[in-house]
């Protein structure tokens, strides 16, 4: 049963500290399935099943699905809800094969091609700030896990929120639109890294007007085009700067 002041079934909490692991059973054939199953077992369990029919619920779960792992608790909220509201297991099932996909689309564009280059890039900028190695690393390390601890609890509450209509409010939330301004953020970021990395490492101590206008460009091109390869540019970006610097250090 669902409390009727929160919206939240019973279990809830320790079915959502168990999305942290629920990449741990990914397998080739039900993917992040079983994870999914393992999620649900607390909100099973408060239903008060046990014994073979805990069993066979949690088996009704176990099948394929896939998506991202930080948005996969906006579709376990909402199962959560239509549990407890009665759903059938066919209308379950339906309705996680038809999200998944839009999930695992929108979570890599988000999360892998935007917040974690903008969010390392944020990091090196301040590396090269001249920041205590330590100032670095805590930014992105707070910084990013912030983003990404966020995003999961939005979507775990928006799930057990509004169930099978969680769909309509993931479209009116403009994930997509958040992306682009991440990107947006993440070129800056690399117009500043590109233009500082210019003039440091080959204009000496006397860049001269040259190598500033370099810079100067740099960073406009960074704006301009760098969210077309945010992600490519910053690995590269990141190779290119360990290696001098293991040079510098021979």
């Amino acid at each position: 049963m669902t409390n009727l002041e929160t919206g939240k079934p019973p279990g809830w909490m320790s079915s959502f500290l168990r999305l942290f692991v629920i990449q741990g059973s990914w397998n080739y054939r039900s993917m992040l399935g079983s994870g999914f199953a393992y999620c649900m077992i607390p909100l099973l369990r408060r239903r008060g099943l046990s014994g073979h029919e805990l069993d066979e619920a949690v088996r009704s779960h176990m099948g394929p699905f896939n998506a991202h792992p930080y948005l996969a608790g906006l579709v376990l909220g909402a199962v959560a809800r239509m549990e407890g509201g009665g759903t059938d297991t066919q209308s379950i099932e339906r309705f996680k094969r038809a999200i998944q996909g839009s999930l695992g689309g929108l979570g890599d564009v988000l999360i892998w091609g935007a917040w974690l280059p903008a969010t390392l890039l944020l990091a090196l900028v301040l590396t090269w700030a001249g920041a205590p190695p330590w100032i670095p690393v805590g930014v992105f390390l707070i910084v990013y896990n912030s983003g990404h601890l966020a995003l999961r609890w939005w979507g775990y509450s928006q799930g057990l929120q509004h169930g099978k209509d969680v769909g309509v409010r993931v479209r009116g939330a403009e994930l997509s639109r958040l992306s682009q301004r991440v990107f947006s953020g993440g070129a800056l970021l690399l117009g500043i890294l590109t233009g500082a990395f210019l003039v440091s490492r080959f204009a000496a101590e006397n860049p001269g007007a040259l190598w500033s206008f370099a810079a100067i460009a740099a960073f406009g091109v960074g704006l301009k085009f760098g969210h077309r390869a945010l992600r490519g540019t910053t690995l590269v970006l990141v190779l290119v700067i360990t290696l001098l610097t293991a040079l510098g250090n021979v």
